[in-house]
């Protein structure tokens, strides 16, 4: 026994060099041949020749493959000659055996065909007749000739000697075992093999010498009127038989059989080599899905990295800070980055523009809580910070999930991830981050029609002499004079961008001439906050009469927490001072005074203010808003009800 495994070792050390060799086929010698090769073949009639040509194997095809590998649809039946006889005494596992030695040596039969006749014609042409190039050949067959060489000069002869010997040594796992592991080769085979079955395609079509070569052999007693599609795909169907067969050979072993754990420990590598096969599909189609999308994009320098992973795209509608309705876009999600798209009107190419590139690092995403745009979402990053809408809440819900968990896992690769439980102090956390990240990161523009005047001066907008600008560090609506300042922003690559005069001093440091520091504010110049943490009451009203003037039909209104006796009406939610305000202390409120249960009125020595909700149902919250400002209730004293439940 000994001396028979020390004459096997030269010929595993003889197989490392035979895969650290070239791709280039070489002409097997005849020693090593299968015992039965191919006969021979010659050019058929016309009539003969095969109907239908070859077919391109499917990528779909390729995805079911990783879930057979444990399905009995892989078993074929057995030759007529590996089928026992009736009277046929053979021990189970033996006759496994059998029928993996026999479906072995059709195996290399048809390994030889595809090696040293298909293979080898097709380069004997073309390096003849130069219709095509020869390294088209080489791709189609891959590593075909390394596999070849490794069945038909190792793994079959150990079959077959360990069967001869079955009487004196009843077991297969240690060979098994000894050359499992090469079969990890196949990959590369399988990772090529819709390449290859795309440019069989391509140059039969095209190409007569290249479509006659195989036509030839295809036509041929060895090639069985098969194609040549049929017989590459064999490799790829052929783990998994390993797999199957010795599945049940372990199944079939007695309990107390000396190869049971030799057996069983190669069950477990041929499983190994079954999943790394599998992994090559998984990430030929990767590869595959990355570069289809990558030439929907152009092909941009910037973006190409086969390292990529593509997590989610899709349609989505950006908000915009200047336009009411929001303009259609189109968002890639990768693992390292977020492509903000625009779709071309001529799709010749390239389907997308990039628009911007947003890197996952340091990105933020959160939902927007907004009436006029539901299903909104903040996508905020170095480069730009995005205002986004879903088509849908479960929309809106699978892109947030998708975001963080892309931003959660570059976290964990930089091993700076922390995990931040937000309390209910979360909102006035990030707002203390803000001045931090000044400059740092890209700011949430507001939006023009949410400002009627300057978020710094509190001086008007108009058309002609001061018309809005947005500040780059802030985001904040300003006028000119107000942002008649530069700064260098550091996710801009520090560029000097136009900012107001609070970020420039913030960022550089320098003071401001006295001429243009802040002047006093004014009795109205209070913030118009919207959230329940800065107001008792907020929302829009239609201002009813000629009583508010320009101030224009619609108005926003708030109760400030800190001056809760007090009606601030705005012209818009972000502007920095009111239109104008009301004591509601000593008013007399009454509802529906002309018939619509919307309106209600406010009025006290001859002075009335008629304002109109929505709904009936905000009326009557803001009726029982007043009538406590009234009465002189503030935060903090007893009373019956909520305004916010």
């Amino acid at each position: 026994m000994e001396g028979a495994s020390e004459e096997k070792l030269p010929s595993v050390s003889n197989l490392v060099t035979v895969f650290e060799k070239s791709r280039t086929p070489q002409a097997v010698p005849r020693a090593h041949r299968p015992p039965q090769p191919p006969g021979p073949w010659e050019k058929p009639d016309v009539g003969e020749a095969l109907e239908s040509g070859p077919r391109t194997v499917s990528r779909g095809y390729l995805s079911s493959l990783k879930n057979k590998l444990s399905s009995g649809a892989w078993r074929k039946s057995c030759h007529p000659g590996a089928c026992p006889g009736p009277g046929t005494q053979e021990p189970e596992e033996k006759r496994i055996i059998q029928e993996l030695l026999e479906t072995e040596q059709a195996y290399v039969a048809r390994l030889h065909l595809l090696d040293q006749v298909f293979f080898q014609e097709l380069l004997r042409t073309a390096r003849s007749s130069k219709a095509f190039p020869e390294d088209v050949v080489r791709i189609i067959f891959s590593n075909i000739s390394s596999i070849y060489q490794f069945h038909a000069q190792f793994f079959l002869p150990e079959l077959q000697r360990r069967l001869d010997d079955w009487t004196t040594t009843p077991r297969i796992g240690d060979v098994i075992q000894k050359l499992a592991p090469f079969l990890k080769m196949y990959s590369e085979y399988v990772k090529n093999f819709e390449r290859a079955a795309e440019l069989l395609a391509t140059w039969t079509e095209k190409c007569p010498p290249f479509q006659e070569v195989i036509t030839r052999i295809q036509s041929s007693e060895a090639s069985s009127s098969l194609t040549l599609q049929h017989h590459m795909l064999e490799p790829v169907q052929r783990i998994p038989r390993y797999e199957l067969l010795l599945k049940e050979y372990v199944q079939k072993l007695p309990a107390q059989a000396p190869d049971r754990a030799d057996a069983q420990k190669a069950l477990d590598m041929i499983f190994s080599a079954a999943q790394h096969s599998n992994a090559a599909i998984t990430e030929m189609e990767r590869l595959q899905d990355l570069w289809e999308v990558y030439q929907r994009l152009g092909l941009d320098d910037d973006i190409v990295d086969p390292s990529n992973t593509l997590l989610r795209e899709g349609p989505v509608l950006k908000i915009s800070f200047r336009r009411s309705d929001p303009m259609e876009r189109y968002l890639f999600l990768f693992n390292n980055m977020l492509l903000y798209c625009v779709p071309r009107v001529i799709q010749v190419g390239a389907h997308f523009q990039v628009r911007t590139r947003i890197d996952v690092a340091g990105m933020k995403v959160r939902e927007l809580t907004d009436a006029e745009f539901p299903n909104s979402f903040l996508v905020s990053g170095k480069q730009r910070t995005l205002e986004l809408q879903a088509r849908s809440q479960e929309e809106m819900i699978s892109w947030i999930q998708a975001c963080q968990a892309a931003i959660d896992q570059t976290e964990k690769r930089n091993e700076t991830f922390k995990a931040a439980g937000q309390g209910p102090e979360g909102d006035t956390q990030e707002q203390e981050l803000k001045s931090e990240e000044l400059g740092l990161r890209a700011p949430l523009w507001v939006r023009d029609k949410m400002v009627t005047m300057c978020m710094r001066c509190q001086e008007p907008f108009n058309a002609l002499t001061r018309r809005r600008h947005h500040c780059r560090a802030c985001g904040y609506v300003v006028c000119a004079r107000c942002s008649d300042y530069r700064a260098q922003l550091k996710y801009d690559d520090n560029r000097p961008n136009r900012v107001c005069f609070t970020c420039y001093t913030f960022l550089t440091g320098n003071m401001l001439p006295e001429d243009k520091e802040d002047k006093r504010r004014g009795i109205l110049e209070k913030g118009s906050w919207a959230g329940p943490d800065q107001s008792l009451m907020c929302s829009f009203l239609q201002l009813v009469g000629d009583k508010w003037g320009k101030s224009g039909p619609r108005g926003w209104c708030v109760i400030p927490r800190d001056d809760p006796l007090v009606l601030y009406v705005y012209a818009a939610p972000q502007d920095m001072r009111a239109h104008t305000s009301i004591p509601l202390l000593g008013y007399q409120v009454t509802t529906g005074p002309q018939g619509d249960p919307r309106v209600f009125q406010l009025q006290q020595s001859g002075q009335l203010y008629t304002f109109k909700a929505e709904t009936e149902e905000l009326s009557g919250r803001w009726v029982k808003a007043m009538e406590q400002a009234a009465s002189g209730w503030s935060p903090g004293e007893p009373h019956n009800g909520d305004l916010f439940d």
